[in-house]
């Protein structure tokens, strides 16, 4: 069997669940690592190498790239994607930004080469605050200013999964709480 039927009975065959939870906007993800962990058995079997690498570019805009790279010591098969870096993001440090954008572009470099369909995940559905809600002319509760539900609102924001417009499509945010989110 050559490296590109391998390749054809590892896509075939691999199955990467989204063990990933994202409470607050309330859905299932697969991480790279999720990717990593399900197919390692696959190329054990198979005798392939996989390999992961990634540089920063800068064409005036920061952005990594990556590539996942398939080989059985002889013939190689690549695939490649990139991931924008923000290093203004909010609730995130210049490493956090960086490494974000590494995972991302990574997990893309295999879900390339492993054919896996992200048509069903977050990624593809989230409209990452493109066609925000207006909460005034909803029917969603205001956020309170303190307890358990300001704190994973603020921890989200912190940790730069969420933005204030993701936590405006959950609740209602009056200007004071969100200040205190951003403070």
């Amino acid at each position: 069997m050559d490296i590109y039927e391998k390749l054809v009975d590892i896509q075939g065959r691999l199955k990467a669940p989204k063990n990933q939870r994202n409470n607050f906007g309330n859905y299932n993800y697969r991480s790279c690592e999720d990717i990593l962990e399900a197919v390692k058995p696959l190329l054990t079997e198979h005798k392939l190498v996989l390999t992961i690498n990634d540089f920063i570019e800068n064409h005036g805009v920061l952005f990594v790239h990556a590539t996942a790279t398939l080989s059985d010591g002889e013939k190689t098969i690549s695939v490649s994607a990139q991931a924008g870096i923000d290093v203004n993001k909010k609730g995130m440090d210049i490493a956090q930004s960086f490494g974000s954008s590494s995972s991302y572009a990574r997990k893309y470099a295999l879900n390339g080469l492993f054919l896996i369909d992200d048509t069903k995940d977050s990624d593809a559905t989230n409209t990452h605050g493109k066609t925000a809600v207006n909460a005034s002319e909803s029917n969603l509760e205001w956020l309170p200013k303190s307890g358990a539900k300001f704190d994973n609102a603020k921890s989200a924001l912190k940790s730069g999964k969420v933005s204030l417009i993701d936590i405006r499509k959950k609740y209602k945010v009056s200007k004071e709480v969100a200040n205190l989110l951003n403070s």
